[in-house]
């Protein structure tokens, strides 16, 4: 299970510029669960993703993974527990390295350093088989550096790279944005297939309203640093579109537009 308790994180405190990026905020997350969250620019999406990750420090509030409190933990030591995808899909892949190096690197996430193969024949089999099922023949690209393909395509590797190690959280950050919408589609296929198959609890940024109902089995929408709705699953398959701009009540302009895009 992942808590975040009575998170509290203002930016350029004591200035004119003061600004509460998150109010207090309390979560939680049970084992598996897919959860997409939404909201206006400026609501506190980001700033959570980069809370779970380490990437902030809140100025008050408790952050447990599985019971181990992490609050302390850097980036560097919280990536044995979390893996994040972000939205450019030049960010979490190494494009002078090639696809087989750097999913060698994802596996070594999280351990202990020493003398090891990177890359051995079993290895090799493993990332063979993985890449396979998503139907874009990176398997028979094993050697082609990462530089060279789509951003589709590195996005997949990148979303393979994050749950190679079956992470105890997911975090996608706005991971289709700067996709078309036919790569997009398949590139949350492939989100779908990985969340189910390996039971990641996972949390999902989207501007996409579509998409917020579409995937997951809870939606939380965020406006001023706090969860203004949390849905779950049976009821969000029952929510259109427009259901959800409206329940969003006082949503501005740029909500309205994002959901009709």
């Amino acid at each position: 299970m992942i808590e975040l308790e009575d998170i509290d994180v203002v930016f350029y405190p004591g200035t004119p510029d003061e600004r509460i990026a998150l109010d207090r905020l309390d979560l939680s997350l049970d084992d598996g669960s897919f959860c997409v969250v939404v909201g206006t620019n400026g609501a506190g999406k980001s700033t959570l993703l980069n809370v779970l990750a380490g990437a902030i420090r809140p100025r008050q509030g408790r952050t447990v993974i599985d019971g181990t409190d992490v609050s302390s933990w850097p980036v560097h030591r919280r990536a044995q527990w979390v893996s994040r995808v972000f939205q450019d899909p030049m960010v979490g892949t190494a494009p002078a390295l090639s696809i087989e190096e750097n999913l060698a690197f994802a596996a070594m996430r999280g351990r202990r350093r020493g003398l090891r193969m990177a890359l051995n024949h079993q290895k090799r089999a493993r990332f063979r088989d993985e890449l396979a099922r998503f139907g874009l023949g990176l398997e028979n690209r094993m050697g082609a550096a990462a530089g060279l393909l789509s951003g589709g395509q590195r996005q997949v590797l990148a979303l393979l790279m994050a749950a190679l190690n079956r992470p105890r959280v997911l975090l996608l950050d706005e991971h289709t944005a700067a996709l078309d919408p036919r790569t997009a589609q398949l590139v949350m296929e492939a989100t779908r297939r990985i969340v189910a198959e390996h039971r990641l609890t996972t949390l999902m940024i989207t501007h996409n309203m579509a998409h917020a109902l579409e995937y997951g089995d809870r939606l939380l929408m965020m406006e001023c640093g706090r969860v203004k709705l949390d849905i779950a699953r049976e009821e969000k398959r029952r929510l259109s579109v427009a259901d959800l701009v409206q329940r969003f009540g006082g949503a501005s302009d740029q909500i309205l537009l994002q959901a009709n895009a």
